[in-house]
């Protein structure tokens, strides 16, 4: 009986929304932007040679942000919408229960905003077929894809059951979506930057040294005092949570890293997901470079070191350089963030069509001023 009803108003809410022609031509814009997007892509980053993975996760993040902009226009006057038409009182003196009336409102909205994500599967078939791209990423990524969507149009109906004007409650849904787009962004980069911790730098040179071109090495070297630099270095690390927030994060640290032999990201999810994994490792607060020692125990005859390694052609400086981790190696050993991402979204989810069951349920015992009855 539940899942009857609930089918019902599904039904009835899908009939609405493709009742008229605007719901076509706002698909067909869609795809020609999405085709279009696709083709630049193509030729920009000579998809044929590298392969579709730039290209396939590109048209995710592009469904995301065009399914972040038309959603909560059309999730954000679902109940309210039919309150100020006189119409929600109708179905509600009918069997149709509360929680029936607001789920099938979500899951209404829910698979409108799919229809988007399935008016792109042409253009995201076409980057597969290039190749490059694994199985895992195609179906965790379009999983979350298809869970981020259900986020958006569960705040936007939830919102929309809580607040009585319609206007309002769109408006706020995209203040929500624009909290976690952008506001995570902006919050964590001004925490970040504020949040600040004094590192030291000591620092020995070679003041003056003798060179031997015979054996390569650097004799009767005189070393520099100690030089000590102090400055100030922002702490992200302590929020990297925040960006945790953010749908593109979340459905980029989901999808499984792809990695080149150099340990490069081969396409947008690997290289937002390293960005973001490299947030969670503290700064270092003190670093001490003897150059002195390494001149001392360094040395090179006709541009080869000692260690068969050839040099640039420059002056030595005596001093070497690491090359640091990988992007790979930072990937690999960070901790995943995706799913507290995800946790907090259907929790904000979830929380806002509970609110809106409360707050829609009859009998009710109190109703804002200017509510519309029937």
């Amino acid at each position: 009986m539940f899942l009857t009803g609930l089918w019902l108003i599904v039904t009835l809410e899908l009939r609405q929304r493709v009742r008229g022609v605007s719901w076509y031509v706002l698909l067909g814009v869609f795809m020609l932007l999405v085709g279009i997007v696709t083709f630049l892509l193509w030729l920009a980053t000579s998809a044929w040679l590298s392969g579709g993975g730039g290209v396939f996760s590109t048209i995710i993040f592009f469904v995301l942000l065009l399914g972040t902009l038309v959603s909560p226009a059309l999730s954000g006057n679902a109940v309210n919408g039919d309150r100020e038409a006189g119409t929600l009182a109708t179905t509600q003196v009918t069997l149709i229960s509360t929680g029936q009336l607001v789920l099938g409102k979500f899951l209404a909205a829910w698979i409108t905003a799919l229809a988007f994500l399935a008016a792109a599967l042409p253009f995201l078939i076409f980057a597969v077929v290039l190749g490059e791209v694994s199985l895992a990423t195609i179906a965790v990524s379009v999983l979350v894809l298809a869970a981020e969507l259900g986020v958006i149009a569960a705040v936007g109906v939830g919102l929309s059951g809580i607040l009585t004007r319609p206007l309002f409650s769109i408006v706020l849904t995209y203040l929500v979506v624009a909290a976690l787009s952008l506001g995570t962004l902006i919050a964590f980069a001004l925490l970040g930057t504020a949040t600040q911790q004094q590192a030291t730098s000591v620092n020995y040179y070679v003041v003056s040294s003798t060179f031997d071109e015979a054996t390569g090495r650097q004799s009767d070297i005189v070393c520099s005092t100690a030089e000590t630099t102090t400055f100030d270095v922002a702490r992200f690390d302590y929020y990297w949570w925040i960006l945790a927030a953010n749908p593109y994060v979340v459905v980029a640290d989901a999808a499984p890293g792809t990695f080149n032999d150099d340990g490069y990201p081969t396409d947008l999810f690997g290289q937002i997901a390293v960005g973001v994994r490299s947030a969670q490792a503290p700064p270092e607060l003190f670093t001490e470079s003897n150059g002195c020692e390494e001149a001392a125990q360094s040395s090179f005859n006709d541009g080869r070191y000692t260690d068969g390694s050839f040099s640039d052609g420059g002056m030595y400086s005596g001093q070497t350089y690491g090359t640091g981790p990988t992007s790979q190696e930072i990937y690999d050993g960070a901790v995943p963030s995706w799913f507290i991402g995800l946790t907090m979204h259907l929790l904000l989810g979830a929380g806002a069509l509970t609110w809106a069951w409360r707050r829609t349920r009859t009998p009710a015992l109190h109703l804002s001023a200017g509510s519309r009855i029937a």
